[in-house]
C-alpha cells in the first residue's frame, strides 16, 4: 500500500522545537522530491519548505528560514522537518507531499499525507 504518514506533531511553547517526520510505504522517498506544507484555520495551505529529488536542494519560505530544517533520512525512509524556535503563528496542521519537483503549493501534482497538528502556545 502506497502511503504517507506524517509524525511528530504536538503542543509546544514558543521558542520550543518539535521534528516532524514524513514516513513512506510502498514507495522509496528518495526518487521524489518532497514537500512541507501546513493550513492554519481559516487560512489557505501554503508551502513551508522542499527538499529536490534532482539535486538535494533545499527551499524554504522566507518566514521559516533559518529556523526550519528539512533533510532526508534514508535509511528510514523519511524525510524531516526539523522546527526550532516556534512563533505563535507556526500553529497549523502540517503536510507533507511528494512530487517529481518542487512545485507550488496549489499544484495537482502533489500526492498528500493525512497531516499532523502543530500547536504552539504559552
Amino acid at each position: 500500500q502506497v502511503q504517507l504518514v506524517e509524525s511528530g506533531g504536538g503542543l509546544v511553547e514558543p521558542g520550543g522545537s518539535l521534528r516532524l517526520s514524513c514516513a513512506a510505504s510502498g514507495f522509496t522517498l528518495d526518487a521524489y522530491s518532497v514537500g512541507w506544507f501546513r493550513q492554519a484555520p481559516g487560512k489557505e495551505r501554503e508551502g513551508v519548505a522542499c527538499i529536490s529529488s534532482s539535486d538535494e536542494s533545499k527551499h524554504y519560505k522566507d518566514f521559516v528560514k533559518g529556523r526550519f530544517t528539512i533533510s532526508r533520512d534514508s535509511a528510514k525512509n523519511t524525510v524531516d522537518l526539523q522546527m526550532n524556535s516556534l512563533k505563535l503563528e507556526d500553529t497549523a496542521v502540517y503536510y507533507c507531499a511528494t512530487a517529481d519537483q518542487c512545485y507550488g503549493s496549489t499544484s495537482p501534482l502533489w500526492s498528500w499525507g493525512q497531516g499532523t497538528q502543530v500547536t504552539v502556545s504559552s
